[in-house]
């Protein structure tokens, strides 16, 4: 077993389950966690051991996004930017499946690790949400490729521009993830999933997951290079310096005209 701060990889015969472990902070991502996890999936992908891997998170959530500190310690927006694209890369590109257990909210760069996810089953009281641009920014971890690309520009557009929450539910009909079920249910779901993809003929699911992703996410490298350059512009504005102090202080931010 894999343990790194807020994160643990443990192999479950041919299942590796991975696990953000910072329930405080609602499993908000760090930089550190994002290049111990892209490190989980990279190494998975040399594993002929691992057949299927599952990501979730602990307690109440799955991924709330970027933590707002993520930048400490040196690290610059650049070299975060990075780190979430070779994860989301990661993930969609590892030959195994990959299945995202939804436990709870799912936001921001947390969007865009859950829809790099192959199979997507979330609990009833999940949601999604692009917040960014109520902080001055943009969509991030290739979301503004993932969510087009699962639920359509209409839906995309939506989320990206309007910043609200989109219940699992909703998320279901319009086609972003597979299934929404009571808590009680979700492990055993995921875990029939998990047991039917460990035990398939792994080159072919594996040539079947290219195929799949060469026609469905053709444009996510493109995206996460658009996203990177306006990202690193907008972190040094004055709207998310506005957008941020906003948050803490709870009150309506106030952008400039």
């Amino acid at each position: 077993m894999l343990q790194a701060p807020k994160l643990t990889a443990t192999r479950d015969g041919r299942i590796l389950r991975v696990t953000l472990t910072n329930p405080e902070r609602l499993n908000a991502i760090d930089y550190a966690t994002m290049a111990a996890l892209g490190d989980v999936f990279a190494g998975a992908a040399a594993d002929p051991e691992v057949r299927v891997i599952v990501i979730t998170g602990e307690g109440k959530a799955f991924c709330t996004g970027a933590d707002l500190s993520a930048t400490a310690g040196g690290v610059t927006p650049d070299e975060v930017m990075d780190c979430a694209g070779r994860l989301v890369t990661l993930i969609a590109e590892t030959p195994v499946p990959v299945i995202a257990r939804i436990n709870g909210p799912t936001a921001g760069v947390g969007v865009g690790i859950a829809l790099a996810a192959d199979l997507i089953y979330a609990t009833e009281r999940a949601y999604f949400l692009l917040s960014f641009t109520n902080i001055g920014l943009m969509p991030d971890g290739g979301t503004t490729a993932l969510v087009a690309a699962a639920g359509g520009r209409a839906l995309a557009n939506e989320m990206a521009l309007l910043g609200g929450r989109l219940p699992a539910t909703a998320a279901r009909d319009a086609g972003l993830i597979n299934a929404v079920l009571p808590d009680a249910e979700l492990d055993a779901r995921v875990q029939e999933a998990a047991e039917k993809l460990a035990h398939g003929p792994r080159r072919a699911l594996e040539l079947t997951k290219q195929a799949l992703n060469a026609t469905n996410l053709a444009s996510l490298e493109a995206a996460l290079a658009r996203e990177k350059a306006g990202q690193v512009e907008l972190l040094g504005s004055p709207d998310f310096l506005e957008g941020t102090t906003a948050m803490l202080q709870k009150r309506k931010a106030v952008f400039a005209e």
